[in-house]
């Protein structure tokens, strides 16, 4: 994880301008296990709605907007090669259902665009922000908890 830290440090200021730290990096694997966890939850549901006793891909609620961070990720990925990494890091949680194989395979890339998402909606909610810190974090937590 040490060796990560510059890369995504480099992927919040492509993605946002912004400048994180090590200490932000616990952070942002926090809040990257909650909303994977959150939206498994919803694949469960869907996946049992559409028949099935495994998790397919299709059952994941990809929004327009989580699937454009999806391809922002996939630009700034070419260069900062975190896909790797966010496989590692991409923690499945034990749910009632299990994995197809192609919800693993697309993990990295979600986490990736759950990751620029975070980002830019610092940027968003907060402009002039250099450097986000605990105020921060809390306020976009609450936001995406809202939302999410």
């Amino acid at each position: 994880m040490v060796m990560a830290v510059s890369q995504f440090e480099r992927l919040f200021r492509e993605a946002a301008s912004l400048d994180i730290d090590k200490n932000d990096i616990k952070r942002l694997e926090d809040f990257i296990n909650d909303r994977l966890h959150d939206l498994l939850l919803r694949a469960v549901a869907n996946a049992k709605a559409n028949g099935r006793d495994i998790i397919a891909v299709q059952d994941v609620p990809i929004t327009k907007g989580l699937q454009e961070q999806i391809h922002l990720f996939r630009s700034y990925d070419e260069e900062l090669n975190l896909k790797t990494i966010l496989d590692h890091l991409s923690k499945l949680p034990t749910l009632e259902l299990d994995y197809d194989e192609s919800v693993r395979e697309k993990l990295p890339e979600i986490v990736g665009g759950i990751t620029v998402g975070l980002a830019r909606v610092f940027r968003a909610v907060y402009p002039k922000l250099k450097n986000p810190a605990t105020q921060e974090w809390e306020t976009v937590e609450a936001v995406y908890k809202i939302l999410w």
